[in-house]
């Protein structure tokens, strides 16, 4: 059986029982930098489906309650989760660097707002100098933390630089923010959209859980100004 998750119309995730749950923590330096990545809690697995969280209101995070049925907010809404995205790449959002030895692949419309492309002299300085062997080692290390899949490394003989991931999602505990981040979707799990059309499989990818984002059914990084997602999952 392929392990899916499957976008609900307007509604939760739906996960496959076999996909496992645990926290995806940031561990940041005493400047707030993003420096690596931390399991933290592991959930019980499931026997059947289970539904995860898309509107940001549950008060059961991760998991949904059916909160995106009701009627919130000033203007009295119920959660509209229509998938704007495209279901391949971005072409017209994607933007290459060609370095001396590393080409930089960026899809800028999938950020998730990581930073760990900040670190040092920033990943995209650090492919332009790439003939350097430590920034060289530094670019390759700072895109394969990117976990929205935003940044991807390419050598000349095209050899792709991806960091290898068991299929599992991770709630994204941002530390420095001090909030709860995207859905991360690792080893190349398959997404299916409510209209039943797959979206690229891709080995790292963010889905939003705050229910704000502009790029549905991906993290645009809206979480990190939204209320709903204050504090970290239990």
């Amino acid at each position: 059986m392929v392990k899916k998750i499957k976008i609900t119309e307007n509604g939760p995730y739906e996960v496959s029982p076999d996909i496992p749950l645990v926290q995806s923590v940031i561990v940041i330096d005493d400047r707030g930098t993003s420096m690596s990545w931390k399991t933290g809690k592991k959930y019980p697995g499931q026997t059947e489906p289970y539904h995860l969280c898309r509107c940001g209101r549950s008060e059961n995070k991760p998991y949904c309650d059916g909160s995106h049925e009701k009627e919130m907010g000033i203007m009295k809404k119920k959660f509209d989760g229509t998938e704007v995205a495209t279901h391949e790449s971005d072409e017209l959002n994607t933007h290459v660097y060609e370095g001396p030895e590393l080409t930089l692949i960026d899809e800028e419309s999938l950020c998730a707002s990581m930073r760990f492309c900040d670190r040092g002299p920033r990943v995209w300085n650090a492919v332009m100098q790439s003939d350097k062997d430590y920034l060289k080692q530094m670019a390759i290390e700072e895109s394969c933390d990117c976990a929205a899949g935003r940044l991807t490394v390419v050598d000349k003989e095209g050899n792709v630089y991806e960091p290898k991931l068991d299929q599992e999602i991770g709630l994204v505990q941002d530390t420095a923010e001090k909030c709860r981040g995207p859905l991360w979707v690792k080893g190349g799990i398959l997404v299916e959209g409510a209209d039943g059309k797959p979206y690229k499989i891709r080995n790292r990818m963010t889905l939003c859980r705050c229910g704000e984002s502009e790029n549905m059914p991906f993290c645009d990084t809206s979480h990190r100004s939204s209320e709903n997602m204050r504090g970290f999952d239990e």
